[in-house]
């Protein structure tokens, strides 16, 4: 027996014991989910097996037969500030701080610019992570242009050292979407704080992955996407957190009737409602929003911490398998190793990063790529494995070298 051979049935056979050993395996189940291995939930969570039979109640009873009356009936009008609080614990966050609605970048569009008024005269300054997510830096660079401030594109690690007394607001990413890196929250925070600036994080990458702790680190704003590892289906609506202390104060650039303190007045002037009901704007898309609501069922009964404990030893063992089975030299890791600085997902630089996705796709084992190099493979701890990280770095082996399994 070769010594690859000895290696290839020692990690698979710790890959079934790790299975067998999981707290979370029984969440899978929850899943619809076929052979293959399915690790891009970092751009598109797998459905809940039981989300279709809800949302077929939605159409046919609450839309169908309820009609109108759905609105009351049904608790429609209260979903986005209901659901709000099923995400809150989610990310360390207390009830009726979140309201769910619109989309992650209109809602970065609300929180920057009503930032940038809680932040007052004087500071004309938006600081933006230089490596955000292309969407995040073109709404910030508009909301600079609307409110007369300078946008300053800063790296994550530069930010203390770029802040002054000019700054107002900083808009940062807390995973990056192409390495996975995990940005410190909690120091950025308090540097941005000492400042006397506001502090906004995009929870796309890490909402449903990893404690986020909101409440507890002081964040003044937040928001982030339900379609990732929320599982909340394709366009799922996106969240805005707003912090208790900051709720008066928060003047939204898209003051819609939805926020409005009498929404059904129809008074020509605006007077904003109070609490998180602010950040609505006009009238929630209630299939979306109910499909969302349906999915969040998988997390009953799951503690992020446990998430987050088998998110590392999952990427862990992945990147261990790697190493064991990829030929040298074929792909370098840009995720850093470090447990405090990584997200949950494994981002692998390659030279034909793009038909070797193509192939890795072909063969049952999903990730993406960004390009022109970085390929991509995001861990949902909900319902991946460890048997499916051995497989898709066993797989990655094969297509690098050439080969197919026997």
């Amino acid at each position: 027996m070769s010594e690859t051979t000895t290696a290839t049935e020692a990690l698979r056979e710790r890959a079934l014991k790790l299975d067998a050993a999981d707290p979370l395996a029984d969440r899978r189940e929850l899943f619809a989910l076929d052979d293959g291995v399915y690790l891009d939930g970092n751009s598109l969570g797998a459905l809940p097996a039981h989300v279709p039979a809800r949302v077929q109640d939605v159409l046919t009873r609450q839309w169908g037969e309820l009609r109108i009356r759905s609105w009351d009936e049904s608790g429609w009008w209260t979903a986005p500030e209901r659901i709000g609080d099923r995400i809150a614990p989610l990310v360390g966050a207390a009830a009726g701080q979140i309201v769910v609605g619109d989309s992650t970048s209109v809602n970065v569009f609300k929180a920057v610019v009503a930032a940038a008024r809680i932040a007052g005269e004087g500071r004309d300054e938006i600081l933006v992570d230089a490596t955000t997510f292309p969407t995040d830096g073109y709404i910030a660079a508009s909301a600079a242009r609307l409110t007369g401030h300078r946008l300053v594109p800063v790296a994550p690690a530069d930010v203390p050292a770029a802040l002054g007394s000019r700054t107002a607001v900083v808009l940062l990413n807390h995973v990056d979407y192409r390495s996975g890196r995990l940005h410190d929250l909690p120091g950025l925070t308090a540097a941005v704080h000492a400042a006397g600036a506001v502090a906004v994080w995009d929870l796309c990458h890490s909402a449903g992955a990893l404690p986020v702790g909101l409440d507890e680190h002081g964040v003044d704003l937040a928001v982030g996407c339900t379609y990732k590892y929320l599982n909340g289906g394709p366009g799922s609506p996106a969240y805005l957190y707003v912090a208790e202390r900051h709720q008066a104060a928060f003047d939204s650039p898209l003051p819609g009737w939805n926020s409005h303190a009498d929404p059904f007045g129809m008074t020509p002037g605006y007077a904003p409602a109070d609490g998180s009901v602010r950040g609505r704007v006009g009238t929630p898309d209630i299939v979306s929003m109910l499909t969302l609501e349906a999915a969040l069922d998988v997390w009953d009964g799951v503690a992020v911490d446990t998430v987050r404990a088998k998110s590392l030893a999952l990427t862990d063992f992945f990147l261990e398998c790697v190493e064991a089975y990829v030929p040298a030299g074929r792909v370098t890791s840009v995720t850093p190793a470090a447990h405090a600085e990584r997200g949950s997902q494994v981002a692998l630089r390659c030279d034909d990063a793009e038909p070797v996705m193509r192939r890795l796709i072909e063969r049952g084992v999903v990730g993406d790529l960004r390009r022109p190099d970085v390929l991509r493979f995001g861990f949902t701890p909900l319902y991946v494995g460890f048997a499916d990280a051995e497989r898709a770095a066993r797989v990655l082996a094969e297509v690098l070298a050439g080969e197919r399994a026997a």
